[in-house]
């Protein structure tokens, strides 16, 4: 996790870009990991824990409309923390990730190890993507983790070739 943190970091840097993370059934493990980084304060300006709906609303701006309509685990919640993060920060990129860990809460639309993560640039497009994960608990947070941190390179992969 190290590495790709770094490399994240690396890439952030090299853009004069800071990121933002939205948390939520990850509780602050994108943050640890990137934090875990020397140097990390270059590019990493905050962290969203919301892992109830209301911190959702109140931190991030997600609507009440939105969770009552899909729920806590769906692309429009992502979506929205994605938002709240870029707009309630000091960051140019956010990821967000919501989803059910377990080893309950899961349901025949939303199984147990759905996780939906969203990534943004400021003033640019959000792109988001369900994940559906194996393993216990700390599996698929540590999973989780992983892609939401791949999921940064990828993006900022693209706006390097943009560039």
């Amino acid at each position: 996790m190290d590495i790709l943190a770094a490399q994240v970091g690396g890439l952030l840097k090299a853009h004069g870009m800071m990121l933002a993370t939205a948390e939520s059934c990850t509780g602050g493990g994108v943050a640890e990991a990137v934090t875990d980084i020397a140097g990390s304060s270059a590019w990493y300006d905050r962290g969203f824990v919301t892992y109830s709906n209301l911190a959702k609303q109140q931190m991030l701006g997600v609507s009440e409309a939105t969770l009552w309509q899909h729920g806590a685990v769906s692309e429009a919640t992502v979506r929205e923390m994605v938002a709240g993060a870029l707009q309630h920060s000091n960051a140019q990129f956010a990821l967000a990730v919501s989803g059910i860990a377990g080893p309950d809460g899961g349901t025949p639309d939303k199984p147990v190890g759905t996780v939906w993560f969203g990534w943004g640039i400021k003033h640019g497009t959000i792109y988001s993507q369900r994940h559906q994960l194996g393993g216990d608990r700390a599996e698929v947070r540590a999973q989780s983790v992983r892609i939401a941190l791949q999921g940064v390179m990828d993006l900022l992969r693209q706006y390097s070739e943009m560039a």
